[in-house]
């Protein structure tokens, strides 16, 4: 089996770059995880998340899934979340998605794919409960910017929802869900202007 030799090359050149600059990186890196936030955004690969807010290894904690989808019974995200909150103690949770997403024009156009239908009928859902709104925009390209837009809204009030984040502002900590969408022909990102850190703010 080929072993990719480029990419452990490219590895090995990171890997200089990193130490060029500060020689205890990896010593720091391996000592200790404390970042301050918890990005959950999508799996598309245009999208690195590090990258596009311009923080290092180790300064933001990532869950990535087909559209940013934040599902009630999805173990593997709601994990993620409790260790962030619990344990790691993040302050704000980043729910990004993205123009353009595979996914989100997926679940538009309902055509079946398989085994990820299960997973798009989420959006689905969301795109059906707006379907006036998103028809009346007249064309299909608007329509799939807003359903991008909309699933972003609807996937942070799911994380607020959570028993994890409940519990957190419970207890008062300081714990805030951000609502952004990233532009990928200019790489710019969006904020879509709702932002919680108390359940009564998720409610207006």
């Amino acid at each position: 089996m080929p072993s990719l030799p480029e990419l452990f090359e490219n590895n090995r050149r990171w890997a200089a770059r990193m130490t060029e600059g500060q020689p205890d990186f990896f010593d720091r890196l391996v000592r200790q995880q404390a970042p301050r936030y918890l990005w959950i955004g999508c799996s598309d690969s245009r999208v690195p998340a590090n990258e596009i807010v311009g923080l290092l290894p180790g300064e933001l904690f990532v869950h990535r899934n087909v559209a940013n989808l934040v599902i009630h019974t999805d173990m593997n995200c709601l994990s993620v979340l409790q260790y962030a909150v619990d344990v790691l103690r993040v302050e704000h949770i980043l729910v990004c998605g993205h123009y353009g997403c595979g996914g989100i024009a997926a679940a538009r156009c309902a055509a079946p794919l398989g085994l990820i239908d299960n997973w798009l009928r989420h959006i689905q859902d969301i795109n059906e409960r707006h379907r006036s709104e998103l028809d009346a925009l007249g064309d299909e390209a608007s329509a799939l910017n807003r359903l991008c837009e909309l699933n972003v809204l609807q996937q942070a009030r799911n994380v607020c929802q959570t028993a994890i984040v409940q519990d957190a502002w419970k207890r008062s900590q300081p714990l805030t869900v951000h609502t952004w969408i990233y532009r990928l022909n200019d790489g710019l990102l969006q904020d879509l202007g709702f932002s919680a850190a108390n359940h009564g703010k998720v409610e207006k």
